[in-house]
């Protein structure tokens, strides 16, 4: 015990320095462990009447960490009746004990699984992040290579003459004999994905409604919407790349840079489509922690009844049972009926 306690400080002493980002969580799930390890190992050592009044807060974590079907629950749930009127035993404080480690265990776990899909989406909204980038600083560098502009129509009574439209400036009379590509300039890029950004942000403030706390020490919800921000821009330059090249039927020429900034926005709002999944997948991640599980056959309410008819077997002007588990006619986990019930793994 004194071991994991001494681990339990170390780990909260620890300032990590410029680690803290990828380094703090993991220290703070060691810290949370070894104190759970050595409550355990408490449990082992306190008295009995400790460990009575102990086993309700034992039974409770027991179920909102172990399935329904498995064997330490069903056993505790079937002897929790007589843990809390003191009627405590060597195994039932064994029985405790293991139940506890498994919950805890359980528990670690479903922390883990949090942290490493926080870590996923911090890592993916880095990534995006410098592809977006990348895409700005090469459109500065090299604004022909990537042209986001368009040339809607001809000059009114001039055929020298065309309009051309980009993200940032329009041209409405600009030389006929000149690609439109010559006109783009270093800042469409980047003006595309900030009109993209704009349209992400529209769907983080529509999704706050369906973010619900958490007791995890991890901000899963908020790497969630982060991640929507330059998916949003990469998206927007994506659409209105597709739309130049016309590959949307009837959007291949846009009329103004109104409307060039407008689809960027559209489809910076579009990437919701994507990201919902990993909101779905996030919420799905934050529910399992704690959640009361359940089983098709639910052996834990069956144990407890069967904890009730032994109660029964010893009340007034009934036969006196031989010991636990053994009906009135001799058989165990039978009924007075000669039925027998079905009891989980002990």
């Amino acid at each position: 015990m004194k071991g994991h306690l001494e681990r339990a400080r170390s780990a909260a002493d620890e300032t990590f320095g410029w680690r803290r980002p990828w380094s703090g969580s993991t220290a703070r799930e060691g810290v949370w462990s070894n104190l759970r390890s050595a409550d355990v190992l408490l449990l082992q050592l306190v008295p009995d009447a400790e460990a009575v009044g102990r086993a309700g807060e034992v039974m409770a974590l027991v179920k909102r960490h172990l399935d329904k079907d498995n064997p330490q629950r069903v056993r505790l749930a079937q002897r929790i009746r007589h843990l809390v009127s003191g009627d405590l035993t060597p195994s039932d404080r064994e029985l405790m004990v293991r139940a506890l480690d498994g919950a805890y265990s359980n528990l670690d776990a479903e922390l883990a699984r949090v942290r490493s899909l926080r870590n996923i989406l911090w890592t993916a909204t880095f990534v995006v992040l410098l592809g977006v980038a990348s895409l700005a600083l090469y459109g500065w560098f090299s604004p022909s290579s990537l042209s986001l502009c368009f040339t809607p129509k001809a000059g009114a009574g001039d055929a020298h003459v065309m309009q051309v439209v980009c993200p940032s400036k329009d041209y409405p009379t600009a030389t006929a004999g000149r690609s439109a590509s010559d006109h783009a300039l270093p800042r469409d890029i980047l003006t595309v994905e900030i009109a993209g950004l704009a349209g992400a942000a529209l769907t983080v403030i529509a999704s706050l409604r369906r973010i619900r706390g958490t007791s995890s020490p991890y901000m899963l919800p908020l790497a969630s919407a982060v991640l929507k921000f330059p998916t949003g821009a990469l998206s927007a330059f994506l659409g209105v790349l597709l739309i130049r090249g016309a590959f949307v039927p009837g959007l291949s020429d846009l009329d103004s840079r109104a409307q060039v900034l407008a689809w960027a926005a559209v489809f910076g709002a579009a990437q919701h489509l994507v990201t919902r999944l990993v909101d779905e997948r996030a919420q799905m991640t934050l529910s399992e922690v704690g959640q009361f599980t359940g089983a098709t056959v639910d052996p834990e309410t069956v144990a407890v009844r069967e904890g009730e008819r032994e109660g029964e077997v010893g009340a007034p002007g009934s036969p006196v049972a031989g010991g636990p588990g053994e009906s009135t006619d001799g058989e165990p986990g039978g009924s007075s009926a000669g039925q027998r019930t079905q009891v989980g793994p002990a």
